[in-house]
């Protein structure tokens, strides 16, 4: 094999942390990656990837050296793909992680759409939280909402994500109906900590331009979205929920949006991917569907959902 074919094969196997994995989206014998990566390893004169029962890991050298070569084989594919104008020749698989309910009620709902448009394009989604790696993960990009960390990837701005307050008809006959934020010293909330480092969030609201938090009371504490409405639901406290999350708890009947003029700033969206991936047609479409979708369904005024 040639060397590019080489830097492919190697490329492949850290993406999908497999041999097993790779040989399939390559098309190739699984024999046939293997002693791939074991010319390479013979080339460059360094151990390239962990191997165990289990998982297929690169080793520092491995990531090094993933890195490096990866803008040679975007560039080669770029090339490659110069003449492949219609959306039949893209072709090739896609591993995309975005958070948990917008995978579930929005993405994947949605999804048919997309492989119909791109025939030859095939979808690994992943549904999680979590942060990952994309290297070690074998992902090609992310969807993340809210603020980000510097990470050393390329970021695409997909839009914001409206958050609303909301609590149950219950609670609110019980406790009131809160007109501003003044108010809730006399109400209690759900509390919800972050998955990633446990700290419980603040109540937040933008008042004149100025982003604004306070801490409320609140008997119950959550880490998790499902958990967070279903506390809400019970009649347990108020929360801050993104409003495509509740828009059919509102239209039943069984959330009311309280203190409308009080919402906290619109987290953004950001889809994240690593640097060789910005060449790739087929994650430039993907993107591109992405956008258009979200923009459609969960990005305009909760107002008019």
């Amino acid at each position: 094999m040639d060397r590019i074919d080489l830097f492919r094969i190697f490329a492949r196997v850290v993406e999908c942390s497999s041999f097993t994995r790779a040989a399939d989206t390559l098309g190739l014998p699984r024999s046939s990656v293997s002693a791939a990566v074991l010319e390479l390893e013979t080339r460059v004169g360094a151990r390239l990837l962990h191997r165990t029962t289990r998982k297929v890991s690169p080793t520092q050298d491995g990531v090094s050296f993933y890195e490096r070569c990866l803008p040679l084989v975007a560039d080669v594919e770029e090339v490659e793909g110069l003449f492949r104008q219609s959306a039949t020749q893209l072709t090739g698989r896609l591993r995309v992680d975005v958070p948990g309910r917008i995978g579930r009620l929005v993405i994947a709902p949605a999804l048919p759409d997309f492989l119909d448009r791109y025939p030859q394009i095939d979808i690994e989604l992943g549904v999680t939280d979590r942060a990952v790696n994309l290297v070690e993960d074998g992902i090609d990009c992310v969807l993340r909402v809210g603020p980000l960390s510097d990470s050393g990837l390329i970021a695409r701005s997909i839009g914001s994500l409206p958050l609303i307050n909301v609590a149950s008809p219950a609670y609110l006959a019980r406790h009131g109906i809160p007109q501003s934020p003044d108010e809730l010293a006399g109400h209690w909330a759900v509390n919800y900590a972050s998955p990633s480092t446990g700290r419980v969030e603040n109540w937040e609201w933008v008042e004149n331009g100025t982003a604004r938090e306070k801490p409320v009371r609140g008997r119950v504490t959550v880490n998790g979205a499902e958990a967070y409405i279903a506390c809400c639901l019970a009649g347990l406290g108020l929360i801050q929920i993104p409003a495509y999350d509740v828009r059919a708890h509102l239209a039943a009947g069984e959330l009311v949006e309280v203190m409308p003029d009080h919402r906290a700033a619109p987290m953004p969206m950001t889809l994240l991917y690593s640097h060789r991936q910005h060449l790739s047609r087929r994650l430039q479409a993907f993107a591109d569907w992405l956008e258009a979708l979200l923009k459609r369904t969960i990005c305009g005024d909760p107002g008019q959902a």
